[in-house]
């Protein structure tokens, strides 16, 4: 993996991200002294499934437990007559529980889906045909579980800051449309990794780089109203990377310079006042980690709460 270990980069990072945190959550709490109501939309639910069988079965079978929790929180407001404030956040974690053929013993929980992503926007309402905006984003898990031996909670951590100009191209009770362009610098941050085991020593590792991303979401309701989908793709184009230095003549020096691309849909219909289908797809793209696209699918049936 791609990490800057610079000491002195590590901490001047650290204290980026600490100084946007701060200024996030005093411009939160600012804003929420006005007057105006929030515009607050919830979808959130916990799917659940059990087979189990006892020592004594015959058959070949054997039991499997799982358990999904994920829930689409929005809240914007109109500050002012020229701020707009929007925030999103997703959340998502499970884990699935596999029993034994042989023995029908339960071996320990494997996590199956782990997602916290933070979004905030300020868009400048200022009439023309696309309006200035500003965003900052935070995209982490629970728990990285990618070594058994140093688990980490919330790790690893990317931020994002971009601004640029934002289109509102449907805006609706209902339905929204949104396309922005813009600058954006991104800072990855891993935490606590192991770089030697004897005697035992951890660093925490940091990328960073910057350039133009290109953003559009849509929501908007189906079939009379009974389905909810969401869908966000996000195309980011680097064109300064902190470690390209260290890849000059290797054969991945420039897979930092290919576009990636991030596109989730989500489907959510509800089949009674507290029972739900939810369809979560995402397809991404980052020549990095793969050279090949990676595919996600996520189709659950359980409790759903609504808050409109």
């Amino acid at each position: 993996m791609k990490y800057l270990l610079n000491p002195k980069v590590i901490k001047e990072a650290e204290v980026k991200n600490l100084v946007i945190f701060v200024i996030s959550v005093l411009l939160f709490c600012a804003i929420t002294a006005s007057a105006e109501p929030w515009e607050l939309s919830l979808d959130a639910n916990l799917n659940y499934s059990l087979t189990n069988y006892s020592d004594s079965w015959t058959g070949g079978e054997a039991g499997a437990m799982n358990w999904v929790f994920n829930s689409n929180f929005l809240a914007q407001k109109q500050l002012h007559a020229k701020v707009h404030n929007k925030n999103t956040l997703k959340m998502s974690f499970g884990q699935t529980y596999s029993q034994v053929l042989e023995t029908k013993e339960w071996l320990a929980p494997v996590k199956s889906t782990d997602l916290i992503d933070f979004e905030t926007i300020f868009s400048f309402t200022l009439g023309a045909f696309v309006d200035p905006f500003a965003a900052g984003r935070l995209e982490t898990q629970f728990q990285d579980a990618s070594v058994v031996t140093n688990k980490r909670l919330f790790n690893p951590m990317k931020f994002t800051e971009s601004a640029g100009v934002i289109r509102e191209i449907i805006k609706e009770e209902k339905r929204e449309w949104t396309a922005r362009l813009g600058a954006a610098f991104r800072q990855n941050m891993n935490r606590d990794v192991i770089i030697s085991i004897e005697p035992e020593e951890k660093e925490t590792q940091t990328t960073n780089d910057g350039g133009l991303e290109f953003v559009t979401e849509l929501r908007t309701p189906l079939a009379n109203n009974k389905i909810t989908y969401n869908t966000k793709l996000q195309v980011y184009k680097a064109f300064f990377y902190s470690e390209s230095g260290e890849l000059e003549g290797l054969p991945n020096e420039d897979y930092w310079k290919s576009p990636d691309i991030n596109w989730e849909h989500i489907f959510t219909a509800g089949i009674t006042e507290y029972l739900m289908v939810n369809l979560y797809i995402q397809m991404l793209y980052d020549k990095e980690v793969d050279l090949r696209g990676r595919f996600k699918q996520t189709l659950s049936l359980g409790l759903t709460y609504k808050l409109l």
